[in-house]
């Protein structure tokens, strides 16, 4: 499965690994992962560390999740990405939206 979802033990922090490509194809799989969630849960993690691919729908879905989590009060990190990945996370400048490990 290109999506996967794990709740902290608190239950506060989903954490939404990908893998593989991160493009349009997984768009509806995405918006499940947090949409249909627990309301306790006020942090949200994205783990690229297998993500091969983003485009610019991926982009586009993350700030989807900005906004579904409170907009410039959202708790988001995004962790673990490849130097390719990174870079066009550079370039679009979401470091500016975003916590970036």
């Amino acid at each position: 499965m290109p999506i996967q979802t794990h709740r902290s033990e608190d239950g506060r922090t989903l954490t939404i690994k990908i893998e593989g490509r991160f493009d349009f194809s997984t768009h509806q799989a995405f918006r499940d992962a947090y949409e249909h969630g627990d309301e306790n849960v006020t942090a949200f993690v994205v783990d690229l560390s297998d993500t091969t691919y983003l485009d610019s729908s991926a982009l586009g879905m993350l700030l989807l999740l900005r906004d579904y989590a409170g907009g410039d009060a959202a708790k988001i990190r995004i962790e673990n990405c490849n130097s390719d990945v990174r870079r066009i996370l550079s370039i679009s400048n979401f470091e500016q939206l975003f916590a970036i490990r």
